[in-house]
């Protein structure tokens, strides 16, 4: 095998940390979330120096005590255009048949991280499975809610459906979910191969993947469980896209029902473009050789599988860097990330990188422009810079950006007042702009107070 030039510092950095962790070159890449590895491994020699068993039992202890994930609602699934089952969660008390959600009786958060809890690999050829047992969900009952004693005072309930990024799940959405179930519809769903959904059937039958594909896949999600009323869209990173080529594709939705899209850490095109904090010639070289890396990966799972097991502690770095701005993060929400992060196979980060150089929705923002859009970022977001949002501001007339000062590309994890607030806020402009019923006052009170 041919020696990496000794004068490439990307070369230098990746073979320093393989030798600090005992991990091959095709496994640090691998545990590194595949995608933004490459140069981004300054430091993490040293860092994994400090992580030693006592960091691991830190975890383990993270682990059992942190709510995170333990929130659910009423289970569906959704056939997507080629068949593929997506896995979809009604939550919030405003549906005509609200329910209550109880957590899991011993506290756990039923494998949504099987690697980490010592369990066997989910199958992911099918759908994982859905609650029962201890999850069992349980009807409100005694008192009135707001969303189904106030149904006939306006229009119809806004529907909330929420779009998670890639390499997450709905669990993404953790603090909005607990901040925003009183009174309202809301719907969580996993986007194909992620979660609990299926794994695409149109991709293993040998077909690309493309953000068209997760577009098609939001309409059938709102056809099937939000057929009529209003509707606001939430989308984080891919997610966002994916609400994007809703737009590109059905105009006429957009037109008639969606009374209100948030766009948070994400990009209408120019993928290309980002750096992902690094240096112009390493960010070069790493596009350039990113999507042959990673198809490698993918063709080799179980071995960056096995691999990823021996290297949580480099991989951690990695995801703290890209995923948060600050060290000033709950270190309770930090492991979240890193299992939800680390819950996500290769082979699927591979299915679904190449689709991001193609992602060009500049144009489908004009069917935007008359409807309350609130567009946010990190301002230390490395894998959607605030640039993005500033584009995607700009082709939206009235809109400003909201730009979280410090916070990286999970800001809605790592600064969940300031989300919550601006989705609140966004929520009553969408209520006054499609006439809908009234909003519980627990939205108002938020969208007006502090972070």
């Amino acid at each position: 095998m041919t020696e990496p030039d000794a004068s490439n510092p990307v070369a230098q950095v990746a073979r320093a940390a393989g030798a600090a962790t005992g991990v091959s070159r095709a496994g640090l890449i691998g545990i590194s979330l595949g995608v933004v590895a490459a140069g981004a491994a300054a430091g993490v020699a040293i860092e994994r120096l400090t992580m030693g068993r006592a960091m691991r039992r830190a975890r383990e202890e993270l682990d059992a005590a942190a709510p995170f994930g333990s929130l659910r609602g009423r289970p569906r699934t959704v056939p997507a255009p080629d068949g593929t089952e997506l896995y979809v969660e009604l939550d919030g008390t405003g549906w005509p048949d609200p329910v209550q959600v109880h957590p899991e009786e011993d506290g756990s958060r039923r494998g949504w991280f099987p690697r980490r809890r010592g369990e066997a690999p989910v199958d992911r050829s099918g759908l994982p499975g859905v609650l029962g047992g201890s999850g069992a969900l349980v009807r409100a009952a005694g008192r009135p809610l707001f969303g189904a004693a106030r149904r006939t005072a306006g229009g119809e309930p806004l529907t909330v459906v929420f779009c998670h990024g890639y390499c997450l799940n709905q669990d993404s959405w953790h603090f909005q979910r607990a901040a925003l179930r009183e009174g309202l519809r809301l719907v969580f769903w996993d986007q194909r191969s992620h979660g609990r959904s299926e794994r695409s059937r149109s991709y293993l039958a040998g077909d690309p993947a493309s953000i068209d594909q997760l577009g098609a896949d939001l309409k059938a999600v709102v056809d099937t469980v939000a057929p009529t009323g209003p509707l606001v869209l939430v989308g984080h990173s891919m997610g966002g896209m994916t609400v994007m080529a809703l737009a590109d594709r059905h105009p006429e939705l957009f037109r008639e029902r969606v009374a209100g899209v948030a766009l948070i850490g994400t990009l209408a095109s120019d993928w290309d473009s980002v750096t992902l904090g690094l240096p112009a010639a390493g960010a070069r070289l790493f596009k350039r050789v990113a999507p042959g890396v990673v198809r490698m990966l993918g063709r080799q799972v179980e071995l960056v599988e096995a691999t990823r097991r021996f290297g949580a502690d480099v991989s951690a770095v990695f995801y703290r860097r890209f995923s948060f701005g600050t060290k000033d993060v709950d270190p309770a929400v930090v492991r979240f990330a890193e299992q939800l992060l680390d819950a996500t196979p290769i082979d699927v980060v591979a299915e679904f990188y190449p689709a991001f150089s193609a992602h060009d929705k500049q144009a489908a923002l004009a069917v935007l422009k008359d409807i309350p859009t609130l567009v946010l970022a990190g301002t230390r977001d490395l894998l959607t810079p605030p640039g993005h949002s500033e584009a995607i501001a700009r082709a939206l007339p009235g809109v400003e950006p909201v730009l979280v000062p410090d916070a990286g590309h999970l800001v809605m994890l790592e600064r969940p007042g300031t989300v919550d607030r601006q989705l609140a806020a966004l929520l009553v402009a969408a209520a006054a702009h499609a006439h809908a019923a009234p909003l519980p006052p627990s939205v108002q009170d938020l969208a007006d107070g502090p972070d």
